[in-house]
């Protein structure tokens, strides 16, 4: 399963964008950036996670959202969005937890509004991704 999502292996008809890895980390000098992809990392569950990197980036918050684009490629909320999906993935790949369970430990309080965001980063629904990525899991541990 690794080696498919390191080389983008189309093996299923949904194509490539399941396998891709979300979050990204690119090299970039700003340090108040890095700081905050940090934690962003380590708070992305909570609710106030965008207000919390703001504060600590102890800039103006259009200053922060400006530098943030520019270093990662991606604004603040479309990077928190891409840690929870991350992690919901692997959630959905390790675990036997519900999709709501899942959404929960993950940031949203809105199922069907994480179900629309997980098929539009990923190509497919939760569910799907499961039926996916467990078996191969599952499979590579017996091994």
């Amino acid at each position: 399963m690794r080696i498919a999502k390191v080389y983008l292996l189309k093996w299923h008809s949904e194509g490539q964008l399941p396998y891709e890895t979300l979050v990204r980390n690119d090299i970039h000098a700003d340090s108040i950036v890095k700081a905050c992809e940090q934690l962003l990392q380590q708070c992305f569950r909570e609710s106030d996670a965008i207000q919390q990197t703001i504060e600590q980036a102890k800039i103006p918050e259009r200053t922060l959202k400006r530098r943030f684009k520019t270093a990662t490629g991606s604004t603040l909320i479309e990077y928190l969005q891409n840690l929870r999906i991350e992690e919901a993935k692997h959630q959905l790949e390790t675990s036997d937890k519900s999709v709501e369970n899942i959404c929960y430990e993950v940031g949203y309080e809105d199922v069907s509004f994480f179900r629309r965001l997980f098929k539009r980063l990923t190509g497919i629904t939760p569910s799907q991704y499961r039926r996916i990525f467990q078996p191969l899991l599952s499979a590579s541990n017996l091994g």
